[in-house]
Formats: structure tokens, sequence, C-alpha cells
């Protein structure tokens, strides 16, 4: 048997859940290098990927920024071939975003709830020194190498 306590709770739970969603939770940039990028899904196929976040030219030591590339937009194929090829070739990439709250319960529009809206890429040979084709200019390396010499060690420990 209904009661119109029922009816009003119903009706106010309704509401709420109908408030709390919003298409722009929030919008952003992130920068840095792709890890992965697929189309995965069980049902709903979605362009997926994960960035490892770079901070002045160095890696963060946080987890990646995972986003998806939106199901109901078809308009992002030129996005989807350039994060392609910023995968496979190391560039450093700058992803706008926008991030919706409550929409996405089915993840119909993707595997993740930060959506890509554009991409721009900031770096050719940010992962790719080898590649500079012979240019001199200055640019940041994220890794530091260091070689130790055995023979100059044993002079050391000999002294």
């Amino acid at each position: 048997m209904r009661t119109k306590a029922n009816d009003v709770l119903a009706i106010v739970l309704l509401c709420l859940l109908l408030v709390s969603c919003k298409e722009n939770y929030s919008v952003g940039e992130k920068v840095g290098t792709l890890t992965e990028f697929a189309k995965s899904g069980l049902i709903w196929d979605s362009w997926d990927g994960r960035l490892n976040l770079t901070q002045t030219g160095m890696n963060t030591a946080g987890e990646p920024f995972e986003f998806s590339f939106d199901n109901d937009r078809n308009d992002q194929d030129s996005l989807i071939s350039l994060l392609q090829k910023a995968q496979v070739e190391g560039w450093k990439i700058k992803i706008k975003y926008h991030r919706v709250q409550g929409w996405n319960w089915f993840e119909n529009r993707g595997r993740f709830d930060y959506f890509v809206d554009d991409v721009e890429v900031l770096d050719k040979n940010f992962a790719n020194v080898m590649r500079s084709n012979g240019n001199t200019q200055g640019h940041v390396i994220d890794t530091i190498y260091v070689v130790i010499d055995k023979s100059e060690v044993k002079k050391v420990l000999n002294k």
C-alpha cells in the first residue's frame, strides 16, 4: 500500500538525482605523454587513454590522467588520429577536457568521466631526442643517465 510519504520521498530522491547530474562538472587541461590509447569496451566501444603527466619537463610521480572520447560525438576522428600518432612518436601533448558528473552511469559515453575536447601538440621531440635532424637548439630531456667508470671507482677505493 502506497502512502503519501513514500510518493514525496520518491519525488525528492528523483529531483536530487537529476540535480546532481552535470555535463560540465569541471573543465581543464593536462600536459604529458600518452602511455596507453586504445579502443575497447564490452557493450559500447570507446577510445580511452592514459596520459603520463609532466610538470616543467619532468614526469610527475602521481597517477596517470585517464580520459575517454565521448561516444555521443562523431566529430573527433582527427583528434583520435592525432593521439594515435602522438603515442607512437612520443610527443608531449596538452589535452583540454571536461568532466561529467552523473551522465555516464553505464559507461555508454566512454569508460572514464573525463572527455577530450581538444588536443594540442607541444613538443614533437620530447621523447625522441635522436630524431632532432641535427637541430642543436635546447630542449627538455626527461631522463638523466649516469655512467660509472669502474676504473675510476677502483682508483678512489685504493687511495
